[in-house]
């Protein structure tokens, strides 16, 4: 069959991200199918575009990935949902094929998306096997009811086929082919994602990765992890960072100063980022990280509240916050702490604590971002209620903007807007920008 595959993700606040995810599917698809990506992101006319693609393609099914639900660049509330609606409406006018959607966004809650957007097929979850198995299905060799986390409309009544009960192993997954990529991913800003395992077994209250990705946590061989960033460098040359985006890296440990030995033993040059959490984060694996060529960590602190982040069941406190800072100066590894505020229960006082918590703490770098909730697009009275409450906080942002001069505050576009991401840019700056602010 001939599959156009579209990435419909247009956020490029603070860098355009690499349809990592999609490329995943592409490549684990068997390539007896004619497989073509459009990639919407840089695109002056997204809806143009892809109707002009698909009017030359004449695909026989149009497979679209939806990787957030809300503008994920943090610094206001808009929801991508009617974006994405039209973009079904458009592929199904523009092709006549059947619309399948996908991807992160879309498995945070596939119900009431398929009734939003409408398209003919939804898939929840990973998509490399499940995807290629609904190809069968449309072709008439496979019963529909056969794919796992599949859903669809039935008389205009919405079914739904159940999650199998084992996700896919990693170590037998194909990597991607970063070459069918939009080049200007690499060429223009320089990074790379590579993902060395899927699920997270922690219970953070508000976190969609485990609905995504599972609980369980599945690595891949570390051997296979660095042979793919090789590769990757090998084909786009232009890659100068690479960020590490499993959930939270340095879980498990042993997992992930494995990779770190791996990179180290080769002789690893490009620096690289990761997600980290204080839980059993040690001075081994932060010296093996600083070796293998770590840039910086992005620690998901939330608050510097311990009743707050019990709460978030974040399972760690203030004071393994401190202790994980400490062991990132002493190892020479910048770090960024992101503190989500304005979660449900958390009161103004509990965010000024949070604020003076993190300044005292003094990381080398901080994100701040109110917190958006991805069912506020269902409701409307509870986004009126929420957007309230970031009103109040926003002011409260502001009396307390002296603390934070280097910090990165997206809501009040504290630096955090284009104009200085592209300065840096120019000026020859690669990687995550927080850790170049202060330059």
């Amino acid at each position: 069959m001939k599959v156009a595959y579209v990435s419909g993700n247009r956020e490029q606040l603070p860098d355009p991200v690499v349809p990592i995810g999609l490329l995943y599917v592409i490549a684990n698809t068997p390539d007896r199918h004619d497989k073509h990506l459009i990639d919407l992101c840089f695109a002056d006319d997204p809806f143009n575009t892809l109707e002009s693609s698909l009017n030359e393609l004449s695909p026989d099914v149009v497979a679209i990935s939806m990787r957030n639900i809300q503008n994920n660049d943090y610094s206001g509330l808009s929801d991508n949902i009617d974006y994405y609606a039209e973009l079904v409406r458009r592929a199904r006018d523009a092709s006549g094929a059947p619309v399948v959607i996908g991807g992160s966004g879309f498995s945070v809650m596939p119900e009431e998306l398929m009734e939003r957007i409408r398209p003919d097929y939804g898939l929840s979850g990973e998509g490399e096997v499940a995807f290629p198995q609904l190809l069968e299905v449309l072709e008439g060799s496979r019963q529909v009811d056969t794919v796992g986390a599949l859903y669809r409309f039935e008389d205009d009544k919405l079914l739904a086929i159940p999650r199998p009960p084992q996700f896919i192993d990693l170590n037998r997954v194909i990597p991607p082919d970063r070459q069918q990529a939009n080049h200007r991913y690499f060429a223009d800003y320089g990074i790379d994602a590579i993902q060395t395992k899927r699920g997270c077994p922690l219970r953070c209250e508000y976190c969609t990765y485990p609905i995504i990705e599972g609980r369980l946590g599945r690595t891949r061989d570390p051997e296979e992890v660095v042979d793919e960033m090789f590769a990757s460098l090998e084909a786009c040359p232009d890659i100068k960072h690479f960020f590490i985006v499993d959930s939270v890296f340095n879980l498990p440990k042993t997992h992930a100063k494995n990779v770190c030995r791996e990179l180290i033993k080769r002789n690893w040059e490009v620096p690289w980022t990761c997600y980290a959490n204080p839980l059993g984060f040690d001075q081994e694996f932060a010296d093996l990280a600083k070796a293998a060529g770590c840039a910086g960590m992005e620690v998901g602190s939330d608050s510097g509240v311990d009743s707050v982040l019990e709460r978030l069941k974040k399972g760690f406190t203030t004071e393994h916050i401190r202790k994980m800072h400490d062991i990132c100066v002493t190892a020479g590894i910048p770090d960024c702490h992101t503190l989500i505020i304005g979660t449900e229960g958390e009161t103004l006082d509990d965010v000024q604590q949070s604020l003076d918590f993190l300044a005292d703490l003094d990381p080398f770098s901080a994100i701040i971002m109110i917190w958006i909730d991805d069912y506020e697009t269902m409701d409307p009275a509870y986004r009126a209620e929420r957007v309230s409450l970031r009103k109040d906080i926003e002011a409260l942002l502001r009396k307390n903007q002296d603390k934070f001069p280097t910090w990165c505050v997206p809501a009040l576009q504290i630096n955090f807007d284009e104009k200085l991401f592209s300065a840096l840019r120019r000026a020859g700056f690669h990687g995550p920008l927080w850790q170049h602010v202060q330059k």
